[in-house]
């Protein structure tokens, strides 16, 4: 079986050595004829996951057409902003690609307020599209260590084959067919994590987080039921799972962006001097006009949206949330 990943990132590289383990043809594609050049060389992501080598026999291409040619699956591994115009980009070598998708990106597309696989879905109709989330970093999994995760798709039957794909002795796949809550579940909690770093930019204690992430669960699984997901999904592997790695894990870059902000650093700063993707950013406006699209309470992502793109202080955040009106839990 040939599998092609969509994107050299950390995540994708991990993946993609999870399953040159299991003895598949892997090819990993770049956007980045330079970089493509350099991993297939130095068999070392250094950017985005060093230390950790990639065998010989993953193929390395720059060449989006020479990727897919043949290719049983499609794996995708960009990040969300850019989904859109890669796969336009893979319509356009091959518009009538048949392999099913399988997206392991997790944000929601500005403007649109498209999850991932809706963008698949539009950009090829009626593509066979799966999507792969939970408590995931990279590093770890490229090391082999534990970790659990859920293959989600409307097609049940598809989630059991990417289910049978990627089971490995370390790499325990459960499967869904909540598809929206999926994918809700690992954007949003971006969000949530950026505030978790944010508290522990300005050393607030353990209190304070628990009590972030709790509400934080709140909130995302409220709009999850409002868009026609199940509330039980925001309590497994990729909601609450995911929601705990993601703000505790010294590796979560968008804990690590939102600790940087506690410190005192601006948004732009920040951004200007990373070449990692904090998907939360971007998430962050697109669960804000989700939450008023559909008339759901989700203040914590409201003020992470106001420090975001207004300008607001964490700690008047803070103050307005603790400050809200009483009510029962």
């Amino acid at each position: 079986m040939k599998i092609t990943v969509i994107g050299d990132g950390g995540w994708g590289t991990a993946l993609a050595l999870l399953l040159n383990n299991k003895r598949y043809n892997i090819t990993i594609w770049s956007a980045f004829r330079d970089y493509a050049v350099y991993l297939d060389k130095k068999r070392q992501n250094t950017k985005f996951l060093p230390g950790i080598k990639i065998p010989k026999d993953i193929s390395i291409t720059a060449d989006i057409k020479e990727a897919v040619k043949g290719t049983d699956f499609i794996l995708l591994a960009v990040p969300s902003q850019y989904m859109r115009g890669v796969l336009k980009k893979l319509h356009k070598v091959d518009p009538s690609l048949s392999a099913p998708f399988l997206s392991a990106a997790k944000g929601i597309e500005n403007n649109t307020l498209m999850l991932m696989s809706e963008v698949a879905g539009d950009i090829f109709k009626g593509a066979n599209i799966a999507v792969l989330s939970g408590p995931t970093i990279s590093h770890e999994v490229a090391r082999g260590m534990p970790t659990a995760v859920v293959a989600a798709s409307k097609d049940l039957a598809l989630a059991k084959r990417m289910q049978d794909i990627f089971n490995a002795p370390a790499f325990r796949v459960y499967t869904s067919t909540d598809l929206t809550g999926v994918e809700l579940g690992g954007s949003i909690k971006n969000v949530i994590a950026i505030a978790a770093g944010v508290l522990d930019g300005l050393k607030l204690g353990a209190n304070t987080k628990a009590g972030l992430v709790t509400r934080g669960l709140v909130e995302i699984s409220r709009l999850g039921v409002a868009m026609g997901a199940k509330n039980e999904t925001f309590y497994g592997i990729s909601g609450l799972g995911d929601l705990v790695t993601t703000c505790i894990s010294s590796y979560g870059r968008n804990r690590w962006f939102g600790e940087e902000i506690g410190k005192g650093k601006s948004p732009k700063q920040i951004l200007k001097n990373t070449e990692m993707v904090v998907e939360g950013v971007a998430t962050a406006k697109s669960a804000y006009e989700l939450a008023k699209k559909y008339n759901v309470e989700m203040p914590i992502t409201e003020q992470v949206y106001a420090v975001l793109y207004r300008g607001k202080s964490p700690k008047k955040a803070i103050a307005d949330l603790m400050s809200r009106p009483l009510k029962a839990e």
